[in-house]
């Protein structure tokens, strides 16, 4: 059963974030999966960690690209999966299994079974919405500070 995510909650997940995961970033500004979380590291200060096997060895966003959620450092509190629907399923569960607290599907994709799986292991799990949307409809001013 899918899940409504309310603006408290979106406001919760945006202020406990610090250091989000994007699984298929793209080198291409022209591309959601390079805008997007350019907006949230340039606009909203969040650390961006690019994931991407076909990038390893190349930074994006200033930042060295890995291969897989298995070579993520500790302290990731969200995930983006720029992947098709038919292709997420394993992205979702594997952020949930690694104790990821909020996985993110952009607008257009949506996977019911296993986001109910991420939930089941204690994730948050938004479908079909857009940070770069959520994030100055809910902060027009930016984020608080935070400790």
């Amino acid at each position: 059963m899918s899940e409504t995510i309310t603006d408290d909650t979106l406001r919760d997940v945006f202020l406990k974030t610090r250091t989000v995961a994007i699984v298929g970033i793209s080198p291409d500004p022209a591309k959601p999966s390079h805008y997007v979380p350019a907006f949230m590291q340039r606009d909203y200060g969040y650390k961006i960690i690019p994931v991407h096997p076909a990038h390893v060895g190349t930074t994006i966003l200033g930042e060295p690209v890995v291969a897989s959620l298995a070579d993520l450092p500790e302290g990731v509190d969200f995930v983006e999966i720029f992947r098709a629907a038919p292709a997420i399923a394993p992205f979702v569960v594997e952020a949930a299994q690694r104790g990821i607290p909020f996985i993110w599907m952009p607008l257009g994709v949506s996977h019911e079974d296993s986001a109910a799986q991420a939930r089941s292991l204690g994730a948050t799990v938004i479908m079909d919405r857009c940070p770069k949307i959520d994030l100055p409809r809910l902060f027009p001013n930016g984020l608080p500070a935070r400790p």
